[in-house]
């Protein structure tokens, strides 16, 4: 039976789009933006930010020197933000129906400072809440968040998994991770979660559903 839920942020819960976050790091100066930024894991000071090596402040500054110009944080924060391309209702929605069926609900994400400022602020679900018009954080959603910068490691490393479930000492066999990531799958199948891998965009919440009512009926 799933009594845990683990929901990766960028690709499940919300839209990414890529080429408007290529697109907005483009208009800073950064140079070949499009080798520097991926969907699922960044490198260099990208990464470096999202693996909690350099904190925001750091990644402003190395950010403007490789721009050749002082950028401002939210110049930074508009950029992340490109990422985001929407917040569907129906994952709100799924989400709230989730919590009260009993489910305990795990956020498990590859992120960042910026865009966090952003889903970490009513304007998250602002007029997508039924029962909270005005808009909630997204942590209001979620039993609890892992984050990458904040734990120090980023998924599908061993690490990550591993923070996780030692500080959730939750059953693997009785927990469904859903995460757009093949490689991220792959990473949890290796520790004994059961996995779901939707399309960045789709609407996975009935199939999701059906997962849990099949998993629960055995």
């Amino acid at each position: 039976m799933i009594k845990n839920i683990l929901f990766d942020f960028g690709g499940v819960i919300i839209t990414l789009d890529q080429k408007e976050a290529m697109r907005r790091f483009g208009m800073l100066g950064v140079p070949d933006v499009e080798k520097r930024l991926d969907a699922y894991t960044q490198a260099g000071i990208f990464g470096d930010v999202e693996d909690g090596k350099i904190s925001a402040d750091e990644f402003v500054a190395e950010l403007s020197a490789l721009c050749g110009r002082e950028v401002t944080w939210d110049e930074c924060k508009w950029a992340w933000t490109g990422y985001k391309k929407d917040v569907p209702k129906r994952n709100i929605d799924i989400l709230v129906r989730l919590r009260k069926m009993g489910y305990r609900l795990i956020m498990v994400s590859n992120t960042n400072p910026f865009m966090m400022s952003w889903a970490c602020s009513r304007e998250f679900s602002r007029g997508l809440d039924d029962g909270c018009p005005e808009g909630k954080p997204v942590s209001d959603y979620f039993d609890v968040c892992y984050k990458s910068y904040e734990i120090g490691a980023m998924k599908p490393s061993s690490d990550y998994f591993k923070h996780v479930l030692e500080h959730e000492k939750i059953n693997p066999a009785e927990s469904l991770f859903v995460d757009d990531g093949a490689g991220n799958v792959k990473a949890a199948a290796s520790f004994g979660l059961k996995t779901f891998c939707p399309v960045n965009g789709e609407d996975w919440t009935e199939t999701l559903m059906s997962l849990l009512e099949k998993e629960n009926d055995m």
